[in-house]
């Protein structure tokens, strides 16, 4: 692909040819399609197209985003699992102490935000939101009160510095600090 002037992305088995037109691009897959064929391979019917990135509506997912209009968004399906696997660490009657879920939350969130820190950056307010909710639900829980941790009051009692001084990892700071590192 690259002899022929075309840039292709790889990651294992799953890649992208990066092409200038789609007159190239066509003929790129006639030529992927060709050369799996020769080798006994085939190709995913339904991941392999030809699409304009650019165009809204037409981008396409690779490794976890999803690339379009000339944005890079988490995939519904990575953005799905990650929220179950809060919800896994942040279970209302999970018994432990706040230090010890954040604790055991923190290093998820992290590995999270590096790997997906690229994304487009109104997700993140809206994640941070999400697992202090399921913390104030965790509180209310343990304070023997019924609900979820979404009304008001929850927020003035346990406001958003509280989970800061307690170690909370937050994605909004997270990005803040990468984009101003003094």
């Amino acid at each position: 692909m690259e002899q022929n002037g075309r840039r292709m992305v790889r990651y294992a088995d799953d890649f992208v040819i990066l092409c200038r037109t789609e007159d190239e691009a066509e003929a790129a897959l006639r030529e992927i399609g060709a050369w799996t064929a020769a080798n006994g391979l085939t190709l995913h019917p339904d991941k392999t197209r030809v699409a304009d990135s650019r165009q809204p509506g037409q981008g396409f997912e690779f490794l976890g985003y999803r690339f379009e209009a000339g944005h890079r968004f988490v995939r519904k399906k990575s953005l799905k699992a990650f929220k179950d696997k809060v919800r896994a660490k942040t279970k209302r009657s999970r018994g432990d102490s706040l230090a010890r879920i954040i604790a055991d939350l923190n290093p998820a969130l992290r590995g999270w935000f590096g790997y997906f820190k690229h994304a487009t950056p109104t997700l993140f307010r809206n994640l941070d939101r999400f697992v202090r909710r399921r913390l104030r639900a965790v509180l209310r829980k343990q304070d023997k009160r019924p609900g979820f941790g979404r009304c008001k009051a929850d927020h003035l009692r346990w406001p958003n510095a509280f989970f800061e001084t307690q170690g909370l990892f937050t994605f909004y700071t997270a990005l803040a600090q990468l984009r101003h590192p003094r």
